[in-house]
């Protein structure tokens, strides 16, 4: 029976149904959170809320991903803010003025920052206490139950810039009512970056709230002119049953009617999540690491959209507790966006991870002055730290204005057309991003005496933090990834659209970078003469092996030499100054080194000790059983993201020329299955494993064109095909040549 639902499941690809996750996946309480991080999160990614409740009321904290206060970050510029001058305090070793001037503005100013909507509140003393609060992540739609009888269902449309909910077996009175952010608290307590400061200090005048028939609007200016608009429409559809949505904008005009209904809004928004949840789906014999991922995939799909800001910090869940969230609830490029967006493309989103890369294209003018302003040289860089519009923030200049940060962009660029094989995307966006970026990296570095490219002064986030032992004087590991990836992403992409003087050009530059530094064990060093000898929660050093696929157990002895001593010894040296984050990432890279064991067993530490209840990433150790010191919680994003990433590597990989299925599962996995999940090619993938035996793969192929699949099986047959020339088996591996749409269905032969 187990064999015939499978050939039905691969059979019905199309078929969104079968890929929906169940409600084990989903969150379920006895009751509702009373702090903002561990309430139930709706989003979609221009909107969110937080279910949660507060003094005994229902509160739905209500936030939009474009409420930015985007005044200049007071200090930061001057003659001081440039990588020459930086580099100049370095050779003096007068370091402290360079952390005054570039450094302290961003714990010294409230603002630039991300700011909060405002809360929503319902009295509900008077309907008792919470019998259950639920999450079914299939139709994105929260319920909460209370022993009264009372019940709310509440979601975010998907598509539309509205929240609606509905109430039904009312005994009482609603009186709904706007609570408007903090910012006239008073308090002026301060606090730092992680903290966050007192919403007071952005000095906003008292906003407006205005209430009528059936409607509240609360109305907040905001840093130089900035204004927002809160509206909130309900009405009474019985005696027992009310309705309502409401919406954040800042046009005044964008007002609530009483024409649409729960029902016929919800319709359409459970369809938009049908098809998300229908691109790809797992099943893993690990109850808690399955629900996880679907978890965090629910959670990216409330985050990310083409046509809305890309994942920030905190995303579309501001903090709701009188304070500017953790670390501004900005754009951390050193990190957080990178990983935020691993999940997308293994997973099957890739139109949604488009939001990243178009955000990134529309800010290309802002970054080119930052590029000309900062480093006085052509070509593109990025900013570290950002704000909204992209532009510069401070902070840890090693890192808030390295000179490789376009460089990991640019490998999300390259992604989007590795698994898309969309040639138009190559052409007008992807290649000009990478071509311009190595630009500027032939521009900022320089020979050295043996006639080797160098950064003038180079750094790996964040060892040593922001100290001037922080600046290296021969490339890092790092650093030194990043500009070979994009040299030869830069030929690569070349080479593909026919430029084969550019692609001379680039493979010219990689040539004159220098070989990575790694210690006589062949562990990869932070930089020469500075091995991985502290704990680090930032794999800065790694960088090479993942996410960019520069040195791959597929190449040989040596290359797996450095893989297996470098997480060796991130294993050696322990998780002392780890985060949650770092657990994730180990989980991807033991999944490159194909230790199944190795990977399930970080993703397992992360989902039980650095996830608070409602599966938010606390980045410290929640448990304090020493899988890290940090056992503070402020929350962000990137870690969860991370994770999903770091399963699907288990599962399928195709980094490598070629397709693989289960590469890292661990031994006691007997039964494991995916569903189209993505290979690069455009090939989605989906394959069966039962009494750990691969007893079956699909590949489709969107684009057309030879895939190459590693066989699983001693002995194949193909079951069923379409589109497919005659296969052709080459030692361990199996070529298929595709046209566009075609499939082939692989199986063990004799089974």
């Amino acid at each position: 029976m187990k064999r015939i639902f499978w050939v039905i499941f691969l059979g019905m690809a199309g078929a969104s149904c079968v890929a929906q996750p169940s409600s084990k996946h989903g969150l379920v309480f006895s009751s509702l959170a009373t702090v903002w991080d561990e309430a139930i999160p709706l989003g979609n990614a221009t909107l969110g809320a937080l279910i949660w409740e507060k003094n005994g009321e229902l509160r739905f904290s209500l936030d939009r991903s474009d409420l930015w206060d985007l005044r200049p970050m007071k200090g930061l510029h001057g003659p001081h803010f440039s990588y020459a001058w930086v580099a100049a305090q370095v050779m003096k070793k007068d370091y402290r003025v360079v952390q005054q001037k570039l450094d302290e503005p961003y714990e010294r100013e409230p603002a630039p920052t991300k700011i909060p909507g405002a809360a929503l509140m319902v009295n509900t003393k008077t309907w008792g206490p919470v019998k259950s609060a639920r999450l079914d992540i299939a139709d994105a739609e929260c319920t909460v139950e209370w022993k009264n009888g009372t019940i709310l269902t509440t979601f975010v449309h998907a598509t539309e810039p509205t929240g609606w909910f509905r109430i039904e077996n009312l005994t009482s009175s609603f009186e709904p009512r706007i609570d408007p952010p903090d910012y006239q608290s008073g308090k002026n307590t301060g606090g730092g970056s992680v903290e966050g400061d007192d919403l007071n200090r952005l000095g906003y005048k008292r906003g407006e709230v205005k209430t009528g028939d059936g409607t509240i609007e609360y109305h907040q200016e905001g840093w130089s002119g900035f204004k927002y608009h809160v509206y909130i429409h309900y009405k009474r559809i019985n005696s027992k049953t009310v309705e309502g949505n409401w919406t954040i904008t800042t046009n005044s005009t964008e007002k609530l009617t009483g024409k649409k209904s729960y029902q016929s809004e919800f319709s359409s928004h459970k369809q938009w999540w049908q098809n998300f949840w229908s691109k790809s789906s797992l099943h893993i014999p690990n109850e808690q690491l399955e629900k996880q991922w679907y978890l965090e995939m629910y959670k990216w799909g409330s985050a990310a959209r083409e046509n809305a800001p890309p994942i920030s910090l905190q995303a579309v869940w501001t903090a709701d507790n009188g304070r500017i969230p953790p670390w501004k609830g900005d754009f951390h490029h050193d990190l957080n966006t990178q990983l935020s967006y691993w999940p997308a493309y293994c997973g099957n989103h890739l139109k949604e991870a488009m939001g990243y890369l178009n955000h990134l294209d529309e800010n290309k003018e802002n970054y080119r002055r930052y590029t000309k302003t900062f480093f006085g040289k052509d070509g593109l860089n990025v900013p570290g730290v950002t704000t909204l519009d992209g532009t510069e923030m401070g902070g840890w200049i090693q890192y808030s204005c390295s000179p490789t940060v376009s460089s990991w962009l640019a490998h999300h660029f390259y992604l989007q057309w590795r698994y898309s094989a969309d040639t138009q995307f190559l052409r007008e966006r992807a290649y000009p991003w990478i071509s311009e970026t190595a630009t500027f990296i032939e521009n900022i570095t320089v020979k050295n005496s043996a006639g080797k490219r160098e950064l003038p002064i180079s750094s790996s986030p964040e060892i040593y933090n922001n100290s001037l032992e922080a600046w290296f004087h021969e490339n890092t590991n790092y650093d030194l990834a990043l500009m070979k990836f994009v040299m030869q992403a830069a030929a690569e992409l070349a080479d593909v659209l026919g430029k084969k003087d550019e692609a001379g050009r680039w493979k010219n530059i990689l040539n004159e970078f220098d070989d990575y530094s790694v210690t006589a064990n062949n562990e990869l060093t932070f930089a020469p003469g500075k091995p991985y000898n502290e704990s680090h929660r930032h794999f800065s050093n790694v960088m090479a092996i993942h996410p960019l696929s520069l040195i791959k157990w597929e190449d040989g002895q040596r290359s797996r030499d450095i893989i297996k001593n470098s997480i060796d010894a991130l294993d050696r040296v322990g998780p002392e100054l780890w985060c949650g984050y770092s657990y994730s990432w180990l989980a991807n890279l033991k999944a490159r080194a194909k230790d199944g064991d190795g990977a399930a067993k970080a993703l397992e530490i992360f989902s039980k000790a650095f996830c608070l209840k409602n599966s938010f990433h606390a980045n410290g150790d929640q448990t304090k059983s020493g899988y890290s010191t940090f056992t503070y919680r402020p929350f962000t994003l990137e870690g969860n993201f991370a994770y999903a990433s770091g399963l699907q590597e288990m599962l399928l990989q195709s980094y490598a020329g070629f397709i693989e299925v289960f590469p890292a599962v661990p031994g006691v996995w007997k039964d494991v299955s995916f569903k189209t999940l993505r290979a690069e090619g455009a090939f989605m993938v989906s394959a069966d494993k039962e009494s750990g035996k691969t007893v079956q793969v699909k590949i489709e192929s969107e684009k057309g064109g030879k895939g190459i699949l590693k066989l699983p099986f001693e002995k194949w047959k193909i079951s069923s095909e379409k589109g497919l020339k005659k296969p052709e088996q080459k030692g361990d591996f199996l070529e298929l040549m595709f046209d566009v749409g075609g499939y082939a269905v692989i199986e063990e032969a004799g089974s």
